[in-house]
């Protein structure tokens, strides 16, 4: 897709003799919100670490807004499963140190602090400003970690399973945020996660992930579904649960026809699934 905001072609990751990824192309618009769902070690955080221009791929590319990704950068914010604060900072210091990093030239201190507590009131903060990491539960550090990625402006945000460590209760009121300001802001955001109801709640196409080595883009499914989203309401809906199946019989039938497949020697590597497979 030559108009794709974000796009990955023809992606290898090979570390050593260990083909981790094999032929990953994928293409992202402007504003979508794609996840990436597979089985523990299928290489989804290896895809996400490309991206972001923490790992160089073995071959193959990434371009964010036409622009080549070779190393880490200001356009691309990753917010990790741990939170990744500073303990010795306060929720405020821990934004302002990646706000005064990006925005010191081009901001003054006084609109830089106005930018601080935006982002900060965005993610229901803005009591908590002088409390440090130690201070605050997991699921407020989180929204910090959401805030001062936010604060970036990345072009695209990087989701690495961020809402994994908490508790099923403040893990869905974090999604029910991030939907809100993603509506909101219109992010291009590429989510990590393992939970079937949070890529279908949250996203508007879900990767799905063969299992490696050599792991690979088995199937694209586009999630039909009107926004804002009530995931009361979705409880019910046909398409919402003909969605899950769809990922679940993709994760637990497909794969495992495959290596049942791979075991008697019919396959050499992990087969493309197509959507009509």
């Amino acid at each position: 897709m030559s108009n794709a905001y974000l796009s990955l072609s023809r992606v290898d990751m090979a570390f050593g003799a260990n083909v981790v990824l094999k032929g990953i192309d994928l293409a992202v618009q402007r504003g979508e919100f794609i996840s990436l769902i597979g089985h523990s070690g299928c290489g989804k955080s290896t895809v996400l670490n490309i991206v972001a221009g923490l790992l160089k791929a073995s071959s193959g590319g990434v371009i964010v807004d036409g622009r080549e990704v070779n190393a880490p950068g200001p356009d691309r914010a990753v917010v990790f499963q741990n939170h990744s604060l500073l303990p010795w900072l306060t929720v405020y210091q821990n934004v302002e140190l990646a706000v005064d990093k990006i925005f010191r030239g081009s901001r003054t201190k006084a609109e830089r602090k106005d930018w601080i507590l935006h982002n900060l009131a965005m993610v229901n903060m803005s009591h908590a400003l002088e409390r440090l990491p130690s201070e605050i539960s997991g699921g407020m550090k989180q929204r910090v970690g959401i805030a001062r990625a936010l604060a970036m402006e990345p072009k695209v945000l990087l989701l690495d399973e961020p809402f994994g460590a908490l508790d099923a209760l403040t893990r869905a009121h974090l999604q029910d945020e991030v939907i809100r300001i993603q509506s909101e802001l219109g992010n291009t955001v590429l989510m990590i996660t393992h939970d079937v109801d949070e890529a279908v709640l949250m996203s508007d196409r879900v990767v799905m992930m063969t299992n490696g080595p050599a792991a690979t883009i088995g199937q694209v499914m586009e999630v039909p579904l009107e926004r804002p989203r009530n995931r009361i309401a979705l409880a019910e809906n046909p398409a919402y649960n003909h969605c899950r199946q769809e990922i679940l019989s993709f994760l637990y039938e497909k794969q495992r026809k495959v290596e049942v497949l791979a075991a008697r020697g019919s396959v050499r590597t992990p087969s493309l699934l197509s959507s009509r497979a």
